[in-house]
């Protein structure tokens, strides 16, 4: 019968090929992002995305493209507003309050 035994030497080296290999493993772990990145920013948004953009209802939404306020798209029979619209719309009501409010004073 023969001895299938390791030997110490054996096993130093087998245990140093697993820890090699353990770094090596976490080393390859770390390459990979652990999140996925995060889903590109709407570019045209619907009338009630809009809408919760600017924390407003979708009835004042419509009020507000259809007074031509708030600039809109057709896309066949969707309305869609560009987040440009909805940044350069809330600027213009934020820089109107300051104005009423200098005028005021």
């Amino acid at each position: 019968m023969t001895n299938t035994t390791p030997s110490v030497a054996e096993l130093v080296t087998m245990v140093a090929n697993l820890a090699q290999a353990l770094a090596e493993l976490d080393r390859h772990k770390a390459a990979i992002p652990t999140q996925p990145s995060p889903p590109p920013e709407r570019v045209l948004l619907t009338v009630e995305e809009a809408g919760q953009q600017l924390r407003i209802g979708k009835t004042k939404m419509y009020e507000l493209v259809k007074s031509g306020e708030l600039e809109s798209v057709l896309i066949g029979r969707l309305r869609r507003i560009h987040i440009d619209s909805v940044k350069a719309y809330a600027s213009r009501i934020v820089e109107q309050r300051k104005r009423d409010l200098d005028t005021a004073a």
